[in-house]
């Protein structure tokens, strides 16, 4: 481990990357400390994790079986907090 002393070591990310950091560890305290996700969020939240600001990309996504979605009334979709995580994941590019 490296020495820090008086040193002031500088850390940047983009913006995109910083918020997928905050979200992974929200998550991984969340779980540890026994407060769960909800599986089933609303437009509203699935437009945030998704960085859309579009309720007609969230409609295409969905649409075109993208990510997951249950219909309990006519006028309230939710969608799978699991299966956005899992698309994001699939649309990561790894970088050298």
């Amino acid at each position: 481990m490296p020495e820090f002393g008086n040193r002031l070591d500088i850390i940047t990310l983009e913006s995109k990357a910083f918020y997928a950091l905050v979200e992974e560890v929200v998550s991984r305290l969340m779980e540890k400390h026994g407060a769960a996700l909800d599986q089933w969020i609303d437009d509203e939240e699935a437009m945030q994790l998704l960085h859309i600001s579009s309720k007609t990309t969230l409609q295409k996504y969905r649409d075109e079986g993208l990510i997951r979605y249950t219909q309990p009334s006519k006028k309230l979709i939710l969608y799978d907090r699991y299966s956005i995580m899992e698309f994001l994941e699939y649309k990561a590019k790894d970088t050298l």
